[in-house]
């Protein structure tokens, strides 16, 4: 493909395949070029290195999330909306995850993100200072919650690249840790769940679980400042 039908956006979409497939480490301009049906040294020509593709196709996933209309809803529902919205890219896109501790990621994606969180909060009743907070609360919660899944995915992927069963390794590490669980009751009583059955796993429900008792939280303590203002 001549370097000038290549556009920075078709390179990027093109590495957000990639990245889905391979993950952080499988991702290079000889790859990429490869499945552009370019050279290499055409697609450094838009995008100059690797850090900046990381950067521009983790700013582009972002636009993925659905952000309700504010003004047609309670905050809470649209703090709910857009936390759901969050996990489910992170879980399409689990090289995101491991992103936010190698490289420097901003862009206006994640600024519309970030932006409708503050207003969210506002709209609660939080001022700015505790908008920021709980904005950041929530989203190290979600960020947090699928740690587990993109850990079990990086994990497959480099097993498989060493030529290993994978599967096999995984059931051994899940049957050893068992039988260190059977030492400790309380992880004993659980040995029967799906959680304890399979690697990095959690309960059931655990995202929405722990979302509801955040936004609980928020709720309570608007009620006593607004209780403590009356007083």
């Amino acid at each position: 493909m001549p370097r000038d039908t290549l556009t920075a956006d078709r390179i990027v979409h093109a590495a957000i395949e990639l990245l889905d497939e391979e993950g952080l480490d499988g991702l290079n301009m000889r790859s990429l070029a490869k499945r552009l049906g370019s050279a290499a040294t055409a697609v450094y020509w838009h995008i100059k290195t690797k850090d900046d593709l990381v950067r521009l196709a983790s700013d582009t996933v972002w636009h993925e999330v659905e952000l309700p209309d504010l003004d047609a809803t309670d905050w809470r529902t649209a703090a709910t909306a857009q936390a759901d919205g969050m996990h489910a890219m992170l879980t399409r896109h689990p090289w995101l995850v491991q992103a936010f501790g190698s490289h420097l990621l901003y862009g206006p994606g994640q600024a519309r993100y970030n932006d409708f969180s503050l207003a969210v909060y506002e709209k609660a009743g939080f001022a700015a200072d505790d908008a920021d907070r709980a904005a950041g609360t929530v989203f190290t919660f979600v960020l947090g919650s699928t740690l587990g899944p993109a850990a079990q995915v990086s994990l497959n992927r480099r097993l498989g690249r060493n030529g290993a069963d994978a599967e096999q390794l995984l059931a051994d590490a899940v049957a050893r840790a068992a039988e260190t669980a059977m030492e400790f009751p309380r992880l004993r009583e659980r040995l029967g769940t799906k959680a304890a059955r399979e690697y990095a796993a959690a309960p059931d429900s655990t995202f929405e679980f722990g979302l509801r008792s955040l936004l609980d939280g928020f709720e309570a303590r608007l009620a006593a400042d607004r209780a403590g203002r009356r007083e």
